[in-house]
This record gives structure tokens, C-alpha cells and sequence, in this order.
């Protein structure tokens, strides 16, 4: 994961009808609050709004192509999701839990709450998961703050994951034993073995350029060059190339 930085104005279709939407379910909710909360009533999402094709541009812009949680390059093999921070239609705490609604509802054409997503680590893997340090602090809604809410996964619009979570070779782990990190990894599959063989094969390659760029040599120029910018937020695995390069890969092979 890499800090992900979006323009300030929201594409124009969440400010027009995103905004519209969410007032009416604000307004539904208030006329039957208990039916909403005991999950009697639901809410339906119009995904043509939230994941809008100046939407999912935008994101992909902002996000270099990446997935906003793996970090890799999504759209010259698949399409891609357009995924919510907050889950919109209901909530899970822990795996193997029932889903508990209402989700974040007030949030789902919400531009601060969504981001661009590989679908196997939006659809497998984060789904409904949203765990929070404190339950009792949950939002439950429009009315509640999300502001005092601490959750457990780290969102990157917000901080910068790579004081969080760092890289041996091509596994992620929780600097200074960071329980937020734990979850991430664990929950959103950061260390899933499909995921690890991806990046061992770019750490391989980025560990042989490092040792030609040491060598007095007409090719280690270019070596440099590529380990430049392999740490460049638009890199595929930026985060574990940088962690790499700034270790001198002095790990055993």
C-alpha cells in the first residue's frame, strides 16, 4: 500500500446525484430508524453513480492504475472495482461473523470513501470487512460521527501505510508491531502466496539491477534509472521495492 492522493473536488455525478441519493436515504432512515437498525429495512445502491465511468477515471488516475491495496497494476488485465473504505450496505467485525446492518449508507457515493480495487482483493478478500479498535464507537448512522471511530484497517487517503507496514523480500509485515498493520495484512490478503510469488519475481529482478548499478559498467546507468524509478508512486510494488532498495537487499536470498 502507498498513500493515495485525490483531487479535492469529487467527480461531478457524486456532487449532483450521489448527493441527491444520500439525502433520501438520510430522509428514509429518519422516518424508521429502528426498522434500519434491527435490519428490517435496507437500502439499495445505484452503482452507475458511485462507480461512474468519471469516477473509476479519476481514482485510476489518483492511484497510478494500482489496486489501492495490493499495488498492483490492475487495468491492463482486468477492469477493476470501484470499492467502498467503509462497506455501504452492512459491516463484519471479524471473519465468520453475520453481517450487520445498516452499513455506511450516508458514505457510498461519498468521494472520500472510495477507491480503485484489483477484484480479487475487493471481491475474496475485504468484502464486508470493516473491524474498528472500539465496536462501542461504531457509526451506525448519518446521525453518528465517524470521526470517533478507530478503525483497524489503515486507509491510505488518510496516512502514509508504509510507516505501518514494511516488506522482508516479498513478505509484509507490521513494523513495530503494529496490530492495525496485522489486521490489514491479514484480513485484505497482502500476504496471500499468489500475491508473494508476484512480487519475489519483481524483488528478484530489482536485487540483480541493484547489484549491476554497483559495478563500473555501460549498463549500470540504466540499472540506476530503472531502480529510480521502480520506487516511483506509479511503480507496480513500490512500497517493497523502496523497502528493498533502502535495506541494500541484505536479506538472505
Amino acid at each position: 500500500m502507498i498513500p493515495v492522493v485525490k483531487p479535492t473536488e469529487a467527480p461531478a455525478v457524486l456532487n449532483k446525484q450521489g448527493k441527491a441519493k444520500t439525502r433520501a436515504m438520510q430522509t428514509a432512515f429518519a422516518r424508521a430508524p429502528e426498522r434500519y437498525l434491527k435490519g428490517e429495512e435496507g437500502f439499495t445502491f445505484e452503482s452507475s453513480v458511485y462507480g461512474h465511468a468519471s469516477v473509476k477515471e479519476a481514482l485510476i488516475r489518483a492511484q497510478h492504475g494500482k489496486c489501492f491495496l495490493c499495488e498492483s497494476k490492475v487495468t491492463h488485465i482486468a477492469f477493476g472495482d470501484v470499492e467502498h473504505f467503509r462497506p455501504k450496505a452492512g459491516y463484519r467485525q471479524k471473519e465468520g461473523q453475520e453481517l450487520q446492518r445498516p452499513g455506511y449508507y450516508w458514505l457510498a457515493y461519498e468521494w472520500s470513501n472510495l477507491f480503485f480495487v484489483c477484484q480479487l482483493c475487493n471481491q475474496k478478500y475485504k468484502k464486508n470487512y470493516f473491524p474498528l479498535g472500539n465496536q462501542k464507537r461504531r457509526a451506525l448512522s448519518h446521525d453518528d460521527a465517524v470521526e470517533k471511530e478507530r478503525p483497524l484497517f489503515i486507509n491510505p487517503a488518510e496516512e502514509d501505510p508504509r510507516k505501518l507496514i514494511s516488506f522482508r523480500r516479498e513478505i509484509p509485515y507490521a513494523l513495530k508491531n503494529s496490530r492495525r498493520a496485522k489486521v490489514t495484512i491479514k484480513l485484505l490478503g497482502l500476504d496471500r502466496p499468489e500475491l508473494n510469488e508476484v512480487r519475489l519475481d519483481r524483488y528478484r529482478l530489482l536485487k540483480a539491477l541493484f547489484n549491476l548499478a554497483k559495478l563500473n559498467l555501460p549498463e549500470s546507468a540504466e540499472a540506476r534509472q530503472f531502480l529510480d524509478d521502480a520506487v516511483k508512486s506509479d511503480a507496480e510494488f513500490s512500497s517493497m521495492a523502496r523497502a528493498a532498495i533502502k535495506a541494500k537487499f541484505n536479506v538472505a536470498p
